[in-house]
């Protein structure tokens, strides 16, 4: 597994050593979101029985995880493959589950540093509740699975920086901003609910919160056991594509 820990190693330091714009940016932007939103409505909604600048704080943790684990595979492959420095990574004899692996353990470190700094200062602003810590670690590393996987397979797809770009915008933002990040699904018209339970991504969040606070919009099970689907799928996907050597290789 040699392989595997110099590829980590060299992803992991390719976001560290642009700490302030991989770590610190995303912790500001979810930082504003909550003093907007909460500012607007904090003192006048509650949601679930739990005021909304707490209902707030799991929604911007995971997002900014999710978010920033689909940037980090992406963005290192896409960079990768653009400036010509991905042979680097293909002529050693690493296994195409290393490659997998190191990548996506990698995106896995990002999110929980990102998350784990937009909770950390958003927590400022209300206290922490810790209701069931197995499903707040379950979720995280399934919804971080997903996207980094996600990122891999994104990041082979893409041949230029606006094909990514578009995967991002068109597909990644409307799926995570749109996942009851800032609100509840019941709070919907009933064809939207529906429309939104087959979004993956509020099964990620919906569990996340519900590590915090007990309380969900779905059953928890059911959104791990989503979880768990989606990442099988992506990751096979990927792993695919990796062992065909598809647009990396050829």
């Amino acid at each position: 597994m040699s392989g595997f820990r110099t590829l980590l190693h060299k992803e992991i330091l390719r976001f560290w050593k642009v700490g302030f714009q991989t770590i610190a940016a995303p912790v500001l932007t979810s930082l504003l979101y909550l003093l907007i939103f909460s500012s607007l409505l904090d003192t006048q909604t509650q949601i679930n029985g739990i005021r909304y600048m707490a209902f707030l704080i799991p929604g911007l943790t995971m997002m900014a995880v999710l978010q920033n684990a689909f940037a980090n595979s992406s963005s290192s492959l896409i960079q990768s493959k653009v400036t010509g420095s991905v042979i680097f990574v293909l002529l050693p004899p690493i296994s195409y589950i290393e490659f997998f692996t190191a990548y996506m353990t990698a995106a896995l470190l990002r999110g929980l540093m990102v998350g784990a700094g937009v909770f950390i200062v958003t927590c400022a602003f209300a206290p922490p509740a810790f209701a069931a810590p197995f499903w707040i670690l379950a979720f995280f590393v399934i919804g971080g699975g997903v996207m980094g996987a996600l990122g891999i397979v994104a990041g082979i797809w893409a041949d230029k920086f606006d094909q990514l770009a578009g995967f991002q915008n068109f597909l990644i933002m409307p799926l995570t901003m749109l996942s009851g990040v800032f609100y509840s699904i019941h709070s919907l018209p009933l064809f939207w609910q529906g429309v939104s339970r087959f979004n993956p991504v509020f099964y990620m969040i919906d569990g996340f919160r519900y590590g915090f606070f007990g309380v969900s919009d779905a059953a928890p099970e059911r959104s791990l056991a989503v979880g768990i689907v989606c990442f099988a799928v992506v990751a096979a996907t990927a792993l695919f594509m990796l062992r065909r050597g598809y647009k990396l290789r050829y």
